[in-house]
Parts: C-alpha cells; structure tokens; sequence
C-alpha cells in the first residue's frame, strides 16, 4: 500500500491542528492611523482567513479575530482599552476553548444515531489523545498570538489579535489608550487630556457579504457645480424645502415621512452609525431566501435587504438597520445625499421606521409587509439618542418636514400603514470624535 492511499485512513484515527500563521492577505485592507504618541495599524479577518489562520472556523462559532499594532511614541506607558473595542470579546484561551476538538462532541451532532458508532471508541484510542494534544497546541498558539492586555512601554511596540464578536460588512474598530505613569505609588493615573487625543477609530469592510452602498458611486450622485454651501439660515431654509415622504419609482404614489437629516461625510457617518446599526446585503436569491426563512421562523438575520423607497429619482444610497429578536422587529433608516453643504459636510435626507410585526396585504408580491409602528416621531427621536449616548452628536435641531397628522386621522405609506406625526424633521450634526456629552 502506498504512503499516499495510507494518510487519509491514519487522517480518520488522528486529530491533526494545522494553523497558518504565514497567512497575511488580511494585512492588505489593513489602515493606519497615528499622532505624536501612537502609531496604530488594524486589520479585520474575514471567515475564511481566519479559519486558515487559527486552523479552526472562528466564524461558526462567532468570533473575529482583529488583529492590532500599536507603537508607542510617548514618553508614558499606553495601555489599549479592550472593552472599547468590544465589551464582550473573547480571552485567547477562551476563544481556544470555544474551538476545542471533541469527537463526543462531534457524535451529539449526529443525535440517537450518531451514539450507535460510541463503541468505536474503544478501537481509535489514538483520536483521543491526539485530539487532547491538539487543543494543547491549539491553547497555545491563540496564547502566542492574542493581543494581550498589558501595558506598552515608551518605545515599546505591542500586536496580535483581539477576539471579538464577528461582525459582517464594515467593522467599526474604536481604539482607546490610556496613558500611564510607571512611578511607584501613581500607577493609574492618567492626563484626562492626553487621552482624549488617543481616541482613534478605524472603519474596515470585511469580505463576506455585499453590503447594498457599496455599488453607490457617491461621486458620481451630485453634478459637477450644483452643490449649495449653507449656513444655518440657508440650510433651514433648504431644508424646509426638501421633498415631504418618499415616493415609488415612478412617483405616483408617496410613502414614508423624510424625518431625519444627518449631517457629516461618509466617513463620520459610517464610524457614527455602524458601531451600533448593521448594513444591508443587496437583493439575491440568496438574501431573498435567508429573509424568507429568518420572516418564517422569526429568527435573525442582521444584514437583511431594505426594501427600495425613492427620493431624488433613486432608491436610498445608504440602508441600515437595527434589530432586536427577530427579522420582524427592527428599526430601519434610509438615507440620500443631498446638495446640501454645511460647514464642508455632506447633508444626508433621510427616513426611519420601527417594524414592530407582520400584517397581510395586497399591496406586496408575498401578500405580506412588515407593520410599523405608526407612532413615526418615536423612531426619529430614538436616533438622536442613540447617537448621543454614543457620543457621537455635536448638536441637533428640528425644521419643518411632512407636516402633522393625528392618530384619529392619519397619513399612510406605501404599503398602507398608518402613521402621525408632528411634522418635523430632526437634523443631527454629527461629530468626527466620540464625545461624552450627556445631552445636547
């Protein structure tokens, strides 16, 4: 018998752990960020790199390793902050633990079954073993490449991986140092003002899904010349006169109220909402079927696709949303780009709703719709707090919008819910740096 047609049957009585710690394709969307104390780079894994690099799928069991370098230019020790990054990651023994290889484990898979083949496990004693020595090697190899938490002296350069919970499309990466004295007796003490100056946040698309605004071509939405530069009267004035509801594709119809301006470039809106709202897949066969399943059994599904509402001749360029247990209950958030400048930031128009449920109607191709909560002012207030509690609000304001409508007699979208309102639209100027204001 040849050494070739041998290996896969020794494959079948062994637990071999092979990672890869060579692999560096993840390191190409990696992005720098420094100042006068730090020198930071951060880099995402997706799914398969991962898998590759730990030798085991991190992603099955939901974790996502970020792997982090930071280079401490000053003269004070730095310590990253893990829990900014993600107050429930995973110690590198943890992670470990949760990828562990267990072959009763993998027979409990199987049910009633699979413990019809238990016996064989007086015959490959050497599974056993191996699979023991394999999480032996596996505990030690998360060990040796984890980012751990201690501090970084003057001069001193600290990396590994930091295991989080996986997120899918872009992941928003905040890193917090604190600066340290290494004197006997005031260890801990820190330069509230340094600190603020050690806030860095990175923004990473991860492969894995197709995230619907990144076909948009911002560029290319706004014609060369017909942008308008506001100030505060102007952009009120503007903004009063901006399209009431959104509309269907060919404008017969109207639907949803335009609640809610945003203003910021891409960027700060991305690092604003993404940290606490998911993105949207495009529309597939495979995002239609995952849906459908996840609206059957009423289970998640975080980057479920939006369905197209119109303004400006174009459905949203940007669709987030935030859901809670289920695909059937979420907020939804729609935003267009308008003209619009503001102190050399981008003016985004958009609409936010709550689905609180399912309801039937005629006016779908699946004879069913998500039902909203008619109450549409709540949906636009919970915006601003959110924002502001993740301190990422310089100030807000109201103008006119849709006009008001009462519960007795009230407007309806598309789909013919029922919504009222007090008309208004909320503007919210968003800041560039997490800030700690508790009310704006």
């Amino acid at each position: 018998m040849s050494t070739a047609s041998r290996i896969p049957q020794w494959r079948f009585f062994t637990t071999r752990y092979t990672p890869d710690s060579t692999l560096s394709t993840f390191l190409s969307r990696a992005q720098t960020q420094e100042n006068a104390n730090a020198h930071i780079t951060v880099s995402v894994l997706d799914a398969a790199e991962s898998a590759r690099y730990f030798g085991v799928s991190l992603a099955r069991r939901g974790i996502q390793p970020v792997h982090i370098r930071i280079s401490n230019r000053s003269q004070s020790l730095l310590r990253l902050r893990l829990v900014r990054i993600d107050p429930n990651y995973y110690t590198p023994l943890e992670a470990a633990a949760r990828n562990h290889f267990s072959f009763v484990k993998r027979l409990s898979a199987f049910g009633l079954i699979g413990w019809i083949f238990l016996p064989l496990l007086v015959l490959i004693p050497l599974k056993l073993i191996t699979a023991y020595r394999a999480n032996r090697r596996m505990d030690q190899f998360f060990s040796e490449h984890a980012f751990h938490m201690r501090p970084i002296p003057p001069g001193g350069v600290s990396e590994g991986f930091v295991f989080t919970s996986i997120d899918a499309g872009m992941k928003v990466v905040p890193i917090s140092l604190h600066s340290e004295s290494d004197l006997l007796g005031v260890a801990g003490k820190s330069d509230e003002a340094d600190d603020a100056t050690n806030e860095f946040v990175f923004s990473i698309p991860v492969p894995g899904i197709s995230v619907d605004f990144l076909r948009r071509d911002f560029s290319d939405l706004i014609s060369p010349g017909s942008s308008v530069t506001c100030d505060v009267v102007a952009l009120s004035a503007h903004l009063t006169e901006m399209p009431a509801a959104t509309s269907n594709a060919d404008r017969t119809r109207t639907g949803d109220p335009l609640n809610l301006v945003v203003i910021g470039d891409f960027d700060t809106m991305l690092r604003a909402f993404v940290a606490r709202w998911d993105e949207s897949e495009v529309i597939t066969l495979a995002t239609c079927w995952k849906t459908a399943r996840s609206f059957l059994l009423s289970s998640h599904y975080r980057y479920s696709p939006v369905s197209a509402l119109y303004l400006f001749g174009r459905s949203q360029d940007i669709a987030l949303q935030r859901s809670r247990k289920s695909i059937n209950e979420r907020l939804h958030l729609r935003l267009w780009l308008t003209p619009l400048l503001f102190e050399g930031e981008n003016v985004w128009l958009g609409q936010v709703s709550r689905d609180i449920g399912v309801r039937f109607t005629y006016k779908t191709w699946n004879l069913t719709t998500h039902r909203v909560d008619p109450d549409v002012d709540e949906a636009r207030d919970y915006v601003i707090e959110d924002l502001t509690q993740a301190g990422r609000v310089d100030a807000t304001s109201y103008v006119d919008g849709v006009g008001s409508c009462s519960s007795t007699v009230p407007r309806r979208n598309l789909t013919g819910d029922p919504y009222f309102t007090d008309g208004k639209r909320a503007v919210i100027l968003l800041s560039k740096q997490r800030n700690q204001q508790d009310a704006i």
